[in-house]
């Protein structure tokens, strides 16, 4: 069987966000990043996104961690919570200012949409205050498109390559594309393997790695879990958190979801044993890169 290539330089890792608690298409992203990580004999890392609060859940983050050992998905190192993170922000902040490559924007969501949806650089040259105000890079190094392990060649607009892109919000809150990147940096992230609703943001973060001067990750986008109706399993979808009794039959139809080797006898294994036959038999290669309506 084809195995990814092993490293002991390899780093993946697993960053939810304590929107809500752990739910099926969670567990499959989860699952997918931590069999390639132990694949390649590399670690496996443990981030909680909790950049904003308004949408954290109480107790969200704890309720995670906890249902990820339940279910035997063990990782490496201490958990990095990016709410204890906002100093390396803004010092990144502040480097790209002090190069004159981004600049404060009043501009509001409902004047891009009139202009179709893309931002045009209204405030690229205005000089304005930072006061009630969000920060956008000045795109010098646009990516048009990148190779994904799973999903091929990807190619966005060039509408989407070009924008200067928000990455300090004016509510106060740090980007998500700035805090990814610098903390994928951080964490010295060789592989990023995630859903593919974050495929579009990747080009954003790829030039981030440019004008950072970091080195890049490769990427490998996983499959998404659609409920009845077609839409992404998400928590703002109400998915149920999955259940803290049995993990073994819920891994399983994880792996079937991700179109991996059948584990004959699974009924007479540890959830570790499980686990351990499931690094052994995983294939990249044959996870089905489309989403699947599967709950």
């Amino acid at each position: 069987m084809t195995q990814p290539e092993h490293s002991s330089l390899y780093i993946g890792r697993f960053a939810p966000s304590p929107s809500g608690d752990l739910h099926f298409g969670s567990l499959v992203t989860a699952l997918g990043s931590y069999l390639q990580a132990r694949a390649c004999h590399g670690k496996w890392l443990m981030r909680i996104d909790d950049i904003d609060p308004p949408r954290e859940v109480p107790g969200a983050a704890d309720r995670i961690l906890n249902a990820l050992e339940h279910y035997g998905l063990y990782w490496d190192d201490e958990v990095l919570y990016q709410s204890q993170r906002h100093d390396a922000y803004r010092a990144i902040l502040s480097q790209l200012k002090q190069q004159g490559n981004s600049y404060c924007c009043t501009c509001t969501r409902q004047h891009i949409q009139q202009l179709g949806g893309f931002y045009n650089g209204h405030c690229r040259h205005l000089h304005l205050p930072d006061h009630n105000a969000a920060v956008r890079l000045k795109q010098h190094h646009p990516v048009y498109g990148f190779y994904d392990k799973l999903q091929g060649h990807i190619t966005v607009s060039t509408e989407i390559a070009e924008e200067d892109f928000i990455i300090y919000r004016k509510d106060g809150l740090f980007a998500y594309n700035l805090v990814v990147v610098i903390d994928d940096n951080y964490q010295g992230v060789t592989e990023i393997v995630r859903g593919a609703d974050l495929i579009e943001p990747t080009v954003r973060q790829l030039s981030l790695y440019q004008h950072l001067n970091f080195a890049t990750p490769d990427y490998m986008h996983l499959p998404l879990v659609l409920n009845k109706e077609g839409n992404k399993l998400s928590k703002q979808n109400h998915a149920q958190p999955i259940p803290l009794d049995d993990p073994r039959p819920l891994i399983i139809d994880a792996l079937s979801f991700l179109n991996q080797p059948t584990i004959a006898g699974w009924q007479d294994l540890t959830t570790d044993q499980l686990l351990q036959q499931a690094i052994v038999g995983w294939n990249i290669y044959a996870v089905p890169p489309k989403n699947i309506a599967n709950r």
